[in-house]
């Protein structure tokens, strides 16, 4: 027997892997406890009913591996089989104890849960950095620790750095990653909040709130353009237009390029029409 708990484990820990020398016995679910620094707060609650239906039927096939600790014993990996073997209604559960320091026990439980099991975005992204905190790892290290590309990581440790009301948002599940990595990119918190709520409020998909941030960020382009725009303009034709303006009571707009150009005045009714006739002709 060589049960392997989980793609790159045991090439990370040799320890992991059980193997017919090791000795498995039956411990009383009630001497175990769970890892300390298992980083997923919340465990699907349906899976873990559909692995105690499977264990009331067949058992736990694969051993749960244990470190001995002060009265009793602490899982190191299986703890959705000992959850479930607790709805099973189980008294005992098969393990295999091994000798392990709180650096792998830490190690392992965070990269079992990236590689083996779905956390929430927020939960993964404090998982990586609690792994590279903890074993002062870069970046491109931690990637090729957890095999995934150095994007991936980086664009989850970002979310951290969002305010704590939508990372809430986030690990309830009524934003996504790709929401979150949208409002991320903005730079004002309080355009990232509004962004937030307006996304669950209006439920809006990754697409729409991309399109609202795209015309958010144009808009003051937009303005600063027409400002320079207005700024450029020869004084002799802004004068010209306020002077116009006072003389004729309404809008007039000079449009000017080259030494050529039109001159708008606006009218809002046949009287308005008029009145401006009656001027011009007398001018």
């Amino acid at each position: 027997m060589n049960k392997r708990l989980g793609k790159g484990l045991d090439a990370l820990i040799p320890s992991l892997n059980i193997n017919d020398d090791d000795k498995v016995v039956e411990i009383p679910l009630k001497q175990l406890r769970v890892n300390p620094y298992q980083p997923r707060k919340s465990f699907n609650e349906e899976t873990i009913r559909e692995l105690a239906s499977s264990i009331k039927e067949h058992g736990v096939i694969q051993p749960i591996i244990v470190r001995s600790v002060l009265r009793g014993y602490e899982i190191i990996a299986g703890e959705r089989r000992y959850r479930a073997s607790v709805l099973a209604g189980l008294e005992t559960i098969p393990s295999v104890v091994k000798s392990f320091s709180d650096r792998q026990v830490m190690e392992i439980a965070l990269i079992e849960n990236i590689q083996r099991e779905d956390l929430n975005a927020i939960e993964l992204a404090l998982a990586y950095q609690s792994l590279a905190d903890e074993f002062q790892l870069t970046q491109e290290e931690l990637s090729l620790k957890v095999g995934k590309s150095r994007s991936h990581v980086a664009n989850f440790l970002r979310l951290l750095q969002l305010p704590e009301e939508i990372k809430q948002n986030v690990s309830r599940g009524t934003l996504t990653m790709g929401h979150a990595r949208a409002i991320a990119g903005v730079k004002n918190d309080k355009l990232k909040k509004q962004l937030a709520e307006t996304t669950v409020r209006e439920q809006w998909s990754v697409r729409d709130l991309e399109e609202a941030i795209k015309k958010m960020e144009e808009r003051p382009e937009k303005e600063s353009a027409k400002k320079k725009a207005t700024v450029s303009r020869n004084p002799f034709i802004n004068e010209a237009e306020v002077n116009l303006r006072n003389q004729f009571q309404t809008t007039v707009k000079i449009k000017h390029h080259n030494h050529k150009g039109k001159i708008e005045i606006a009218y809002y009714s046949d009287d308005d029409l008029q009145r401006l006739l009656d001027l011009l002709n007398r001018e």
